[in-house]
């Protein structure tokens, strides 16, 4: 039983750095990919046009670009170690799964890398940004399984109003992630509305097309762009509701209802942020930590449902 307990207790060790190190990748990643729009220019976003407009290339980020590789390199290492640990001498249920996940995910990305010098693939852009919210939960989900009281613990379902805000919050945020992908931020700069427009237009909906190449960043008012902040905004409202009352629901439950403060603390922050980054003209600093924020609520939210 000690020995059972101590390899318990590596395993969520290991998941615990690896969750650390995951959110550490989705920041550096972010920078990485607005710094080539934004930092080497003074007028981020607005160069993004720039930026699209010439070949593909690979940037130097000098340290920044050699921190996200050596991350990469030691979440790699880390996730095999950790699969290791999860399945010998006999598998651990779900931490195993959760393992095997999170390796095939990072030799995924891994793979994706390939296309990934090329900006005018969002596409690519898109599967990168939703990969690192992917290490991050699947790397949090080994660190819950591996609690010794979650394993004798038998959790009841959550309910429809958590299940329906967890599908809220899954499509807001890869709505946020195809926006950064597809280079529209400022395609939408005020609020509430879009320039006047409340609701998409019919020409629009074709910026959800996945297989598109883009040929210049969207500009102020493009009807695309429009769209997709509009559907953004308002699965997020969706979103702010529904985990919103969930989680004041559950504050009345002591299994819950740390999971729930934290759910409920991270919601308000990720909807100030967004807020604070349209009214000031799309700060790149406040667009990173909008991001961030957005990894570290799907976080919380694991940590609801596995309460």
């Amino acid at each position: 039983m000690a020995t059972d307990h101590a390899r318990l207790q590596k395993i969520r060790t290991v998941a615990l750095l690896l969750a650390v190190l995951s959110l550490l990748v989705v920041l550096v990643s972010a920078y990485i990919r607005l710094e080539g729009a934004g930092l080497g220019c003074t007028d981020w976003p607005a160069c993004y046009g720039q930026l699209l407009a010439s070949e593909p290339r690979a940037p130097q980020y000098g340290f920044v670009r050699l921190v996200h590789r050596i991350t990469a390199t030691v979440d790699l290492l880390l996730a095999c170690f950790l699969l290791w640990h999860c399945l010998r001498p006999q598998p651990i249920q779900p931490a195993a799964s959760y393992a095997t996940l999170l390796l095939l995910l990072m030799l995924t990305l891994s793979a994706l890398g390939i296309w990934s010098s090329d900006p005018r693939l969002p596409l690519v852009n898109f599967l990168n940004i939703m990969g690192g919210f992917g290490l991050l939960t699947f790397s949090w989900r080994v660190a819950l399984a591996a609690s010794p009281t979650s394993i004798r613990e038998t959790a009841s379902p959550p309910g429809l109003l958590l299940r329906l805000g967890v599908a809220s919050l899954s499509v807001t945020v890869m709505l946020g992630a195809w926006i950064g992908a597809s280079y529209a931020t400022v395609s939408c700069t005020s609020l509430p509305h879009c320039d006047g427009m409340w609701w998409p237009s019919s020409e629009g909906w074709a910026a959800l097309n996945p297989f598109v190449k883009l040929a210049g960043a969207p500009q102020p008012g493009d009807p695309g762009g429009v769209t997709l902040h509009l559907l953004h905004r308002y699965s997020a409202v969706s979103t702010f509701l529904l985990l919103g009352i969930a989680g004041v629901r559950a504050l009345a439950h002591d299994a819950t209802r740390h999971a729930a403060r934290l759910v409920l603390f991270l919601l308000l922050v990720e909807i100030g942020l967004g807020v604070l980054t349209v009214l000031s003209g799309f700060n790149l600093w406040l667009a990173v930590s909008h991001g961030v924020c957005a990894a570290g609520l799907l976080a919380a939210i694991v940590t609801l449902l596995r309460r």
